[in-house]
């Protein structure tokens, strides 16, 4: 009997996308000895991608799909994939045809050598902003010296997962996953390769610069027991800031007559307020992931499934 393989493919907004992701995969996997199917994660569109995958899969016996009852985020979305998976490896990709699907044989073929985890390095695009380049090499260079885990520049959510891997995955509950960090965790053999990103065919790209820096916060909280950058640089700004006073207070030395002692003051004011800032910015956010943790809602909550 064949292996069977489930692809997973997290959407939100991707109604123009799903007919041609759905025609790339069955092509390669239908020149494949493999049996397999395609699950869609709808996470809280809110164009007809829905629709348009129900439909799919009427007339594709391959086609299946979950639908979230709003916007859980695509990390939470993605587990939802792998805890209604049932194949013998999981593949995941994103649904805008920028992973592409050709590099589906090269992922099993290295899972087939024996390798638990195949994951994609995504190759440094030209053709994307030059300032999205560099906050992501940055984002990769400020995680590994922050954290006891080494994740490569580029790498994606683009991997294959054998189902040892997958039943792990399925175990872990905090709040804020981040997978790339996760997948480094967890050990077993892996294997990293590279691809060439394709040109996203319709639609356009849902991670803003916002959710860049968010999507960083998570990864570095996630796994960082150190002071967290952004409160540390918070903390310095306020306090370097302090001395710009230095200039003010000679020049009113100079050409005025201060009060006696004012000077100093506002100098030590401002530069332990920026020290205090420092701390309560550590202690709050790590405070805030407690404070969630505790609560212990569900990852997503699925709104309607053909899964079986």
């Amino acid at each position: 009997m064949p292996k069977k393989i489930s692809i997973i493919i997290p959407v939100c907004n991707e109604k123009s996308n799903v007919p041609l992701m759905v025609n790339a995969v069955c092509d390669v996997m239908n020149n494949l000895s493999y049996n397999y199917s395609i699950t869609f994660i709808d996470d809280g569109s809110n164009d007809d991608t829905a629709y348009v995958i129900k439909e799919i899969s009427q007339q594709n016996d391959k086609v299946f799909y979950i639908v979230l009852s709003k916007n859980f985020g695509h990390q939470n979305a993605l587990k939802a994939g792998l805890d209604l998976s049932g194949g013998d490896a999981v593949i995941s990709l994103d649904g805008d045809l920028q992973h592409p699907p050709t590099l589906i044989p090269t992922l099993i073929k290295y899972w087939e050598e024996g390798n638990d985890i195949v994951y994609t390095i995504r190759k440094n695009h030209q053709e994307l902003p030059m300032m999205k380049r560099k906050t992501s090499n940055w984002f990769y260079k400020l995680m590994n010296n922050l954290s006891n885990i080494e994740i490569e520049a580029g790498t994606a959510d683009f991997r294959l997962m054998d189902k040892r891997v997958v039943e792990v995955c399925r175990n872990f509950s905090e709040m804020d996953l981040f997978w790339r960090g996760i997948i480094k965790w967890v050990g077993f053999k892996q294997i990293g390769i590279e691809y060439e990103p394709a040109e996203r065919k319709f639609g356009t790209s849902k991670y803003t610069y916002k959710k860049m820096m968010q999507f960083a916060l998570r990864g570095i909280t996630s796994f960082s027991i150190k002071p967290l950058v952004i409160a540390i640089y918070l903390g310095f700004t306020f306090s370097i800031l302090s001395l710009l006073y230095i200039p003010y207070v000679l020049f009113s030395l100079y050409f005025g007559h201060p009060i006696s002692g004012w000077a100093s003051m506002i100098v030590t004011i401002a530069f332990f307020g920026g020290l205090q800032l420092l701390i309560l910015g550590i202690i709050g956010m790590y405070l805030g992931k407690l404070f969630m943790q505790t609560k212990q809602r569900p990852h997503y909550i699925i709104k309607e499934s053909n899964v079986q």
